[in-house]
């Protein structure tokens, strides 16, 4: 769609999600004491099923969408480890890296400020809202942002800032909810809205680049992008898990701002229509 509309899509669409995810949470939790799990499942699934039909139908016909690419790209296998694979490695592990940091900022941001800072219940769910808030704002500004700027930009200045400030509002936050529940609150959450608007447009970014890579169709790119990311749902919680058993959750919350840092760093294996 991106290529024969000449505009920006991805992170718009990605935004939707977002909003779903949001929305399902919000949903989900205000009708669990009505309908059991069970039925509220078999309703969702009914629902998508339906809606999977009806938007199947809009899809882009397969002569025209370009998943198998042009005539000069791989439409088959890609080796793992070889030459025509490096580009893909690179941005798949910038993937992965940004996936470890969204990970953490919806898994661990509630237990951190119950259990490290002390937030009252009703509050400390309030980080992950702000994570959730800050990543749909990204998204839905992204496509702008990725079209005026380039999308090497985009991901390089959202990781850098986003994981210093992150790693800075947690340092500042933990001993300071000691003598200010309030400013340690305040000050968590601007540190998970800056992660959420540095995270926002990289998934999206990411997705882009593996499109691009020249010689190889974006169909198989894509999926090869999204098999090396899958890593990071197994790495990022076992890891923070670890790291939080050995010394202490705040502690391990620098791994995934240390990630969104190399997600970050990993701009540089971007190249979309020549800007980087």
């Amino acid at each position: 769609m991106e290529r024969l509309s000449k505009a920006r899509y991805m992170a718009s669409f990605h935004g939707m999600w977002s909003v779903g995810s949001l929305l399902t949470t919000i949903i989900g939790g205000g009708i669990s004491r009505i309908i059991s799990p069970e039925r509220n499942l078999v309703a969702i699934g009914a629902v998508a099923f339906f809606a999977l039909l009806v938007s199947n139908s809009s899809l882009l016909p397969d002569e025209v969408d370009g998943h198998e690419g042009t005539e000069c790209e791989m439409a088959g296998k890609v080796s793992l480890f070889g030459k025509d694979a490096l580009a893909l490695w690179g941005i798949g592990f910038g993937m992965l890296a940004a996936i470890i940091a969204e990970g953490a900022a919806s898994d661990w941001g509630a237990i951190l400020l119950r259990e490290n800072m002390g937030i009252a219940k009703g509050w400390y769910a309030s980080a992950f809202a702000s994570f959730a808030l800050a990543m749909i704002v990204a998204r839905f500004l992204g496509d702008r942002a990725l079209a005026k700027w380039g999308a090497g930009r985009v991901v390089r200045i959202g990781g850098f800032a986003g994981g210093l400030a992150w790693a800075t509002s947690i340092a500042i936050a933990v001993p300071l909810s000691d003598h200010s529940r309030i400013g340690a609150l305040i000050i968590i959450n601007i540190g998970f809205i800056c992660a959420g608007l540095g995270i926002g447009p990289m998934f999206p970014a990411f997705i882009i680049a593996a499109s691009s890579v020249p010689g190889i169709a974006p169909s198989v790119a894509i999926g090869r992008v999204g098999v090396i990311s899958l890593g990071a749902f197994f790495i990022g919680p076992a890891s923070i898990g670890l790291f939080a058993e050995v010394t202490s959750l705040p502690i391990a919350m620098a791994f995934p701002c240390v990630m969104l840092v190399i997600a970050g760093f990993q701009a540089r294996t971007i190249h979309v229509r020549g800007k980087s």
